[in-house]
């Protein structure tokens, strides 16, 4: 009785230890400049170096493995669990054991996400520390800056093409990604990349599958990029995930973060890389609006630049499944949970910084 007891008291304390916690993150969230301040720019930086210094070394993603590892221990505890009930042996099951150690598990998971890595979505981040107004733009803006980016995205493209840049050598495309942020860093101190750990995702043709082409692990603080995809575009999205271990947990501001520094890289093929992303985004929000004015920057796009666009639309044909728009919707939720209001349609919201930056410094 005693042991037992024992026992009991634990999982109050345990139970109650996690509530409050959890508690504390939610008021936590309702105080952006604090979690500006003291988290995103004190506790979070060190802590995310401290991950890119024990793991930024090892040549593969341990995130990865973490992942295939859990994946495993679930589909063994399913298993299990299943048989169990074949066997009608219930008796054997603690019901309320097994939920309490479910909503445990569960608990600690999202109390680890949130103090080391979540709690910046919360952040004002980049238009607080630049000083962007992001309201909601004109249509003639956008116009401008869809122009613009249509000139950018061809002349990078020629530049690219006469330096012969390649971005077949992932390895020396990670440290050049490093060199663009320090690059960056100089006009923009907060912007500071140090420790680079930046993996090739163990998942790539699984990637494809599920429509992902990077992500960052917030249990170890790698950035993962899936090298299967068309090579033009993995410059700029190297500089995205890194941009989400700067503390950038936005879509848009990972966006944005990562154009700022591929901009900003001696390589022209990150300016391409980034312009040509750019571009895309900012067409098809012109598109709802003014669909001729669209088509037409579609038709004076550069032959070497509409080869590259005929190249996506196939990998994004060749990645079509039925799983895909399923991950899509679960994806959606996540980030709409997360302060990001319009779901996986965030990434198209870097349009708004980018106009905003193009007002305040008359230049992109």
């Amino acid at each position: 009785m005693k042991t037992g007891s024992n026992s009991n008291k634990k999982y109050i304390i345990s139970v109650a230890c996690i509530l409050i916690l959890i508690s504390l993150i939610k008021v936590a969230s309702y105080y952006p400049n604090w979690i500006e301040h003291f988290y995103s720019r004190g506790f979070y930086l060190y802590i995310s170096s401290f991950f890119r210094l024990i793991l930024g070394w090892i040549p593969f993603s341990v995130g990865d493995i973490l992942y295939a590892a859990v994946a495993v221990f679930l589909l063994i505890s399913l298993f299990r669990f299943v048989k169990i009930l074949r066997r009608r042996n219930k008796q054997r099951l603690n019901y309320k054991k097994t939920i309490l150690h479910f909503f445990i598990a569960l608990s600690v998971i999202y109390i680890y996400f949130n103090l080391f890595w979540g709690l910046n979505y919360n952040r004002p981040g980049i238009a607080y520390q630049l000083n962007l107004d992001t309201s909601i733009h004109k249509e003639d803006d956008l116009k401008k800056v869809t122009g613009i980016l249509l000139q950018k995205v061809n002349e990078t493209k020629r530049a690219q093409e006469i330096s012969r840049v390649t971005t077949s050598n992932y390895t020396h495309l990670f440290i050049q990604a490093q060199v663009a942020y320090h690059t960056c860093a100089l006009t923009f101190p907060f912007l500071q990349y140090n420790t680079l750990s930046v993996k090739k995702s163990m998942y790539g043709r699984m990637g494809n599958f599920l429509g992902f082409l990077g992500y960052y692990n917030p249990f170890t603080g790698e950035a993962q990029v899936n090298l299967t995809q068309p090579k033009f575009l993995i410059p700029f999205v190297t500089c995205h995930e890194m941009a989400h271990q700067l503390g950038y947990a936005s879509e848009s501001e990972a966006n944005f973060v990562g154009y700022l520094a591929a901009i900003h890289s001696p390589d022209t093929a990150f300016h391409y890389s980034a312009y040509f992303d750019l571009f895309n985004y900012a067409n098809r929000e012109l598109f709802f609006s003014d669909s001729i004015g669209a088509k037409n920057n579609y038709k004076q796009l550069d032959t070497l630049v509409k080869r590259d666009e005929e190249e996506l639309r196939k990998y994004w044909q060749k990645s079509d499944n039925l799983i895909e728009p399923i991950i899509s919707i679960f994806y959606d939720r996540y980030l709409k949970a997360n302060q990001q209001k319009k779901g996986v349609k965030s990434y198209n919201e870097v349009i708004g910084w980018l106009i905003a930056y193009y007002n305040k410094y008359g230049k992109i």
